[in-house]
């Protein structure tokens, strides 16, 4: 305080005091008024790439190479003739996140595409090994998903603690192995039960997912991880299945309906 003068310190005060009185805090409808009115939005572009993923009870289940991103393909779906996708790339993009509150509680997280386009996405991974002091075994190997995704929207709802999941999404190319069956799954397909190759139309390309997940209680009565799903309806084909290398024809599910889905998740 050396270096501030008398008749500086006497003005600073002076001004101060007024502008103390003169503040007065806002009540809940001015804070509302002001605050949450546009949420938040996040544009995004990502690329995932995980050496090993191991989980461990009293043996180990590893998952190895595995790779998130875009497909990098313009041409899913080719029947349609057209890109669904916009331009090629191996990143997770054209994405747009928008997270707002609810006026009753409820955290919205809404998924839309940045462009008129659907979201594009790839999964892969290495082998799956199951390990433990008897050894090793491959359940699964050269696993590739490509896929289109819709829409998605979270939605934690305050009135029923409830987290209700929605998204839209179609399988045009799934392939894996599974070694230890010497078994061998190719161009498997999911789309929505009303999609017809002979007349393609990208509004009924996509199978509708609806999951509730909250806490319930399994058969003991203890609290648990729930997951129920009303119905769920999907056009599924596998153009080939493979043993030991060979094919032995394809199958298809024409509209593949599960209903009433109930799962209760715990640890024993």
């Amino acid at each position: 305080m050396k270096g501030l003068k008398p008749t500086m310190l006497a003005l600073c005060v002076a001004g101060a005091a007024p502008a103390a009185m003169a503040f007065q805090p806002l009540d809940e409808v001015s804070m509302g008024n002001i605050t949450g009115q546009a949420g938040v939005t996040i544009e995004l572009e990502t690329r995932l790439n995980i050496d090993r993923f191991i989980y461990t009870d009293e043996g180990s289940l590893e998952i190895n190479d595995i790779f998130i991103g875009g497909a990098n393909r313009t041409d899913m779906f080719s029947e349609m003739g057209v890109n669904l996708v916009g331009q090629a790339s191996d990143r997770l993009d054209n994405i747009r996140v928008n997270i707002d509150i609810a006026s009753d509680g409820d955290a919205i997280i809404n998924l839309l595409p940045l462009s008129f386009n659907a979201v594009d996405f790839r999964m892969t991974t290495g082998a799956w090994n199951l390990t433990g002091t008897d050894g090793s075994t491959t359940i699964m190997d050269n696993f590739q998903l490509d896929m289109l995704i819709g829409s998605g929207t979270i939605r934690v709802d305050t009135a029923t603690d409830t987290l209700r999941l929605l998204t839209d999404i179609a399988i045009d190319d799934m392939d894996f192995d599974i070694p230890f069956l010497a078994m061998g799954i190719r161009d498997l397909r999911l789309t929505g039960a009303d999609y017809d190759l002979q007349a393609p139309q990208p509004l009924r390309l996509f199978a509708n997912v609806d999951l509730d997940i909250f806490k319930g209680t399994n058969a003991a009565g203890t609290e648990v991880l729930a997951i129920e799903m009303d119905s769920f309806r999907a056009d599924l084909s596998i153009g080939g299945v493979l043993i030991g290398g060979t094919s032995i024809g394809s199958v298809m599910l024409d509209d593949l309906a599960i209903t009433n889905t109930s799962m209760r998740i715990y640890g024993h």
